[in-house]
């Protein structure tokens, strides 16, 4: 991949210590209809969106079976493939999805084969660098949904394993059956519920998606910490949402999606965005956090 590009002013991580790749990535939830159901509203901007994602550097893309369901994965292939060398495309595994807005918890073992199957194909791919439990289903013994991901590990079709809306205490009981390299948990600037688990997986070398990183609709407001932050930086709150991120925790790898090109474009601009101790501190007091 070309290093002179926006995103690589993220900074970098490596991903199970041989994926390396900008810290900001692209999340591909949104290229979907709506309720994350059926075909986008406008295709060709999709595709224009992933293709311009890679243009500006970003090579870490992130989408799941459940997003559409199979819209997602099977535009990505259709813009992306054959696929740059370095890029990273993390799927997952783990939901039925009997409807708009509806997300039910399948973690049988035969389901999570059938789901990497069904990702290899559409995204047209021999093995996927990153497989991400999409939830632990509490019907399902963990050691049962962990203990199909590492078979499908050892047979060469995952490389590397994470987890979605994990707790600490899940994170160390999965470590004990497989290797995790990755953690994905709701976490943002407005939404810190997951501070412990960051710091778990800052201690570990774990890296640490946040999805929902801008909270949108959390963030406008004349009075706010952010919009604050963001007229003395000229800069957008939204920018301002995920250079807090960035410079939050070296293990951090925001996600941010979108439908639009302009919006990506706006995204990734953050990635230039430095932050001072006085807007660090000042964002960090918004929720009582550090």
């Amino acid at each position: 991949m070309d290093k002179d590009t926006p995103a690589q002013k993220s900074g970098e991580f490596s991903i199970g210590n041989d994926l390396r790749v900008h810290r900001l990535g692209y999340g591909a939830m949104r290229i979907t209809g709506k309720g994350i159901w059926g075909e986008p509203a406008d295709r060709a901007e999709a595709i224009r969106v992933l293709r311009r994602a890679v243009e500006l550097g970003i090579d870490f893309i992130d989408t799941a079976d459940s997003y559409g369901p199979h819209v997602s994965e099977e535009i990505i292939a259709e813009a992306l493939h054959p696929y740059p060398a370095g890029l990273v495309i993390a799927t997952k595994g783990g939901f039925d999805r009997p409807g708009p807005d509806k997300w039910v918890e399948n973690g049988k073992p035969e389901h999570l084969r059938s789901a990497c199957e069904g990702s290899l194909r559409r995204l047209r791919l021999e093995r996927i660098d990153l497989y991400q439990l999409h939830r632990i289903d509490p019907k399902v013994a963990a050691e049962d949904q962990l203990g199909t991901l590492k078979d499908l590990q050892a047979q060469g079709k995952i490389k590397h394993i994470g987890l979605s809306e994990v707790n600490v205490r899940q994170i160390q009981h999965a470590q004990a059956i497989v290797p995790i390299v990755s953690v994905q948990n709701r976490y943002s600037v407005t939404d810190r519920g997951s501070e412990d688990v960051l710091e778990y997986c800052e201690r570990e070398q774990i890296g640490f998606i946040p999805w929902f990183p801008l909270a949108a609709g959390k963030l406008s407001g004349a009075a706010s910490p952010i919009n604050r932050v963001a007229v003395r930086l000229k800069a957008t709150p939204s920018q301002v949402a995920l250079a807090w991120l960035l410079a939050r925790s070296p293990v951090m790898l925001p996600i941010p999606g979108t439908s639009s090109v302009k919006h990506l474009e706006e995204n990734v601009a953050a990635a230039a965005l430095k932050m001072d101790e006085n807007a660090m501190q000042e964002l960090g007091e918004m929720v009582g956090a550090r």
